[in-house]
């Protein structure tokens, strides 16, 4: 039994993770600025706080959640996703500030509290997106939001060398298309390749067992070439 945090956990992957993580006997600490769906569940495992990961305070209410009933965290999975859709020169600067601070901020400043609660043989994982790979087909419009699945996979990669010598391990996995309500949102007459349930089992896994074999790695998750 671990204690596992999840971010982005009102619907699509973190929603399937966090019921998953549960009916397997683990504890979840289910973070979102929506927790309605998840309380709907009622899984006596998971925990919902009502989080904003570009707010600090929020995010240290998480923090102090771990430190007064867990002590350690085994699995941190940052999932929670912005994203806008928008030609590059409608992008305004703070269309780009929101995206960042969702998806490169927040994972930053969420993955800093946990780290005094991550010990040997603990795996954070990190979504990012094909988007942010180099030499991948990126969709148009996306310049906010590919521009910042890029940098957390950089942070990822620096915070598994600066954490190797404790054993904690950092991976992403850069995933395709999946058929979520947010990229449903965003592109509404694309169909994409894999349910939300399928992606959530994939990670399921990789989070229990892959820094057994991984660390600071990216790794491609995507049935379409390219």
């Amino acid at each position: 039994m671990k204690n596992i945090v999840i971010t982005g956990t009102s619907r699509g992957i973190g929603f399937e993770l966090a019921q998953q993580f549960a009916k397997n006997g683990h504890h979840v600490l289910a973070l979102s600025r929506n927790t309605v769906p998840l309380e709907k569940v009622n899984h006596k495992n998971i925990t919902t706080l009502s989080i904003d990961l570009s707010q600090a305070e929020d995010i240290q209410k998480a923090i102090n959640f771990i430190q007064s009933n867990w002590k350690q965290v085994d699995v941190l999975i940052n999932n929670a996703g912005k994203l806008i859709n928008k030609p590059f020169t409608e992008l305004t600067a703070a269309d780009f500030l929101d995206v960042y601070k969702v998806n490169v901020f927040g994972v930053a400043e969420i993955t800093k509290g946990i780290i005094p609660f991550l010990q040997k043989g603990s795996h954070v994982v990190t979504i990012s997106s094909m988007g942010g790979i180099q030499g991948s087909l990126k969709f148009g419009g996306l310049a906010a939001y590919s521009s910042a699945k890029g940098a957390v996979i950089t942070l990822s990669e620096l915070l598994a060398e600066e954490y190797k010598e404790a054993q904690i391990a950092f991976n992403v996995l850069a995933i395709g298309a999946v058929q979520t309500e947010m990229l449903a949102e965003a592109f509404p007459d694309y169909k994409a390749p894999l349910s939300a349930q399928e992606m959530a089992n994939y990670i399921y896994d990789f989070s229990l067992t892959g820094n057994k074999f991984y660390n600071g790695k990216v790794l491609q998750v995507s049935s379409t070439t390219p």
